[in-house]
């Protein structure tokens, strides 16, 4: 549903280029709620921007529902045409609302239909099923400065949807609200995705997002896509960054002649205990350095940090275990775990990309 390629985006700023977006390349399947993560500066906001064509891209094309939208950026009365008709079936959800104090809410709703010339019965009753969809029927003749941040964002969303778009974006949507209220909005998006059909891509630097409803994700760092992949294929993926940071766990070795391994649990295998039953199995003694455990897409997934006594060749077999149940194994990194490391094979997780940024 959207694809950029080569995507670059350069900035002039006193004087001198800043480059905000260095070569994307991404693709979000149709019907799927995909999450950019990244900390701040790494290019998020440039790359939602340049989506819709908000923001203009220096080189590369971006192609929603099979338009090419760069190739509609044009100058010339047709272009613009084309190019209004086409950001038309992209939605577009912003961090602080963006919504007109002198308007009702309900004039807010209806304010894209307006552009588009619908006429005035025809926005009226788009807006009031609009905010039905939302929860926000009652507040049809409310001002903005009369709402919560939550209902605003909701009557956000509502105008967004008012043209039937195919595609959602959403930048930053949650990052102004408190927890509740996000739980709350994030559900409302996931109901969307699935009622609508919608295509969601949205970004954000909060890992909870990611865990909350997306079904694949991407890391931005410097303005490129470092790591991306559906967030079950990232989870299965030895030395996946974003499996780490969605499952953070820390703990070094007691001391010299150990192995410490990290687990991750998915599937049937996050409901076994499958620690106790190695150390039986082995007689051996295992500690817990650290553990993360949450729900993904409805299925309990986590990641968990145990030392091994001896060091690996040593624990060949254990560890052999541990993956004939469905667990992913990775041995964490140290001077004495890294011949072991290279004796795992690996086959990537199906989509997944993954590049190293100097």
């Amino acid at each position: 549903m959207i694809t950029t390629s080569g995507l670059t985006k350069v900035y002039e700023s006193r004087g001198r280029q800043v480059t905000a977006l260095d070569g994307v390349d991404l693709h979000v399947r149709e019907g799927e709620v995909f999450g950019v993560i990244g900390q701040s500066g790494a290019g998020k906001s440039s790359l939602i921007r340049c989506v819709n064509l908000l923001e203009r891209p220096t080189a590369g094309t971006v192609t929603v529902d099979d338009t090419d939208l760069t190739a509609l950026a044009g100058r010339g009365r047709r272009a613009g045409k084309d190019l209004r008709r086409a950001r038309s079936r992209i939605g577009m959800v912003f961090q602080h609302f963006n919504l007109l104090s002198s308007r009702t809410v309900q004039d807010n709703v209806e304010l894209p239909l307006e552009i588009l010339g619908v006429s005035g019965a025809d926005r009226s009753r788009r807006a009031l099923e609009l905010l039905d969809l939302v929860g926000l029927a009652d507040k049809a003749k409310a001002y903005p400065a009369q709402l919560s941040g939550g209902q605003k964002q909701r009557v956000g969303i509502a105008r967004a949807l008012a043209g039937n778009p195919k595609v959602l974006l959403s930048d930053e949507a949650t990052s102004a609200l408190d927890p509740e209220t996000t739980r709350s909005i994030l559900q409302l998006l996931r109901d969307l995705n699935q009622q609508l059909g919608l295509t969601v891509l949205l970004i954000t630097h909060e890992m909870d997002v990611v865990k909350t409803i997306c079904d694949s994700a991407a890391l931005m760092k410097k303005g490129r896509i470092v790591e991306s992949g559906t967030v079950a294929g990232l989870l299965a993926t030895p030395g996946s960054e974003l499996a780490h940071e969605l499952f953070p766990v820390n703990g070094q070795a007691s001391g010299p002649d150990r192995t410490v391994i990290d687990v991750t649990f998915h599937g049937e295998a996050a409901t076994q205990p499958v620690v106790s039953q190695l150390a039986r199995t082995y007689n051996i003694d295992i500690s817990i350095l650290g553990a993360a455990m949450d729900t993904v897409g409805g299925k309990q997934i986590g990641r968990m940090r145990i030392e091994l006594p001896g060091r690996y060749e040593e624990n060949v077999v254990p560890i052999g275990f541990l993956r004939e149940q469905g667990l992913q194994v990775d041995v964490v990194d140290d001077e004495a775990q890294r011949p072991g490391r290279s004796q795992q094979p690996h086959v990537p997780a199906q989509g997944l990309v993954k590049e190293t940024v100097k």
